[in-house]
C-alpha cells in the first residue's frame, strides 16, 4: 500500500512538474513575441514620452556589491533623459520596510546623475511590476510611458501595461552576464506564468491612493 502511494504521488508530482514547464515555455513566447516591437535599445530611435517609469530593484547584492541591474537601469534613464526623449521620472520600487526604499535610493542617485529632483516622482508602492505598471495610470494620471529595466523586465511590463489599456514602450537598459544574473532569470520564467494568472483574476495593485499631478514646468 504504502509503495502504491509513493508511485502514485511521484506520478502527480511529475504530471504537475509538466504542467509548470509547459505553462513557463508558452507565457514566455507570448510575452516576448507580443512585445517585441515595443522595445528599444537606442536612444536615438525611441520615441519620446513626457514620462519614463523606472523600475525599482536593490540597490545591492546580498553581500554589499552594487546590483548591475540597479545601475545599468540608472545609466538607462540619464541617457534618455539627456537626449530629451522623457521629461519627467517615476521611480517605483518597495518600501514596505523602514530600512529598504528602492525609491529613494534611485532618486538620490539620479540627482547625483545631474537630473533635477523636480522632475523625479516616487511611488512607493510598487511592491510588483503589476503596481507599478497600473498606479502610473492610476495614481499619476499617464496613459503613455517608457517603461524602464532590463529587457526581459520591460517585455512583462510592457505586456501587462497593455493589457490594462496602457500605451507604454519600452527601453531596455544593459543587461547583467548571464552567470551572474541567473537566479534572477529563473525567477523571470515563473513571474511571466504568473502574469496571466493574475490578468485572469483581474489583479490590482496592493493600494492606490490620492493622485498625483505632474505638471509641465
Amino acid at each position: 500500500m504504502i509503495k502504491l502511494f509513493k508511485k502514485i504521488k511521484w506520478k502527480w508530482l511529475l504530471f504537475v512538474m509538466i504542467i509548470v514547464s509547459f505553462m513557463m515555455i508558452i507565457s514566455n513566447r507570448v510575452i516576448s513575441k507580443a512585445t517585441a516591437e515595443s522595445i528599444y535599445t537606442s536612444v536615438e530611435t525611441i520615441p519620446y514620452n513626457k514620462v519614463a517609469l523606472l523600475l525599482g530593484t536593490s540597490k545591492t547584492i546580498s553581500n554589499g556589491a552594487i546590483n548591475y541591474y540597479y545601475q545599468y537601469r540608472i545609466e538607462a534613464v540619464v541617457a534618455l533623459y539627456n537626449a530629451h526623449k522623457v521629461d519627467y521620472i517615476i521611480v517605483s520600487g518597495d518600501n514596505s520596510r523602514k530600512e529598504y526604499d528602492e525609491p529613494t535610493d534611485m532618486k538620490n542617485d539620479l540627482i547625483a546623475a545631474g537630473i533635477p529632483e523636480n522632475r523625479i516622482f516616487l511611488d512607493y508602492a510598487g511592491f510588483r511590476t503589476l503596481d507599478s505598471v497600473v498606479r502610473c495610470k492610476a495614481i499619476f494620471g499617464q496613459n503613455s510611458f517608457t517603461i524602464i529595466s532590463q529587457r526581459f523586465h520591460d517585455e512583462r511590463a510592457i505586456y501587462i501595461a497593455h493589457r490594462y489599456g496602457i500605451d507604454a514602450i519600452g527601453f531596455a537598459a544593459k543587461d547583467v552576464k548571464q552567470m551572474a544574473g541567473i537566479k534572477t532569470r529563473i525567477r523571470e520564467r515563473f513571474a511571466r506564468v504568473k502574469v496571466f494568472l493574475d490578468l485572469l483574476m483581474n489583479k490590482q495593485p496592493k493600494f492606490l491612493g490620492e493622485p498625483v499631478v505632474i505638471e509641465e514646468i
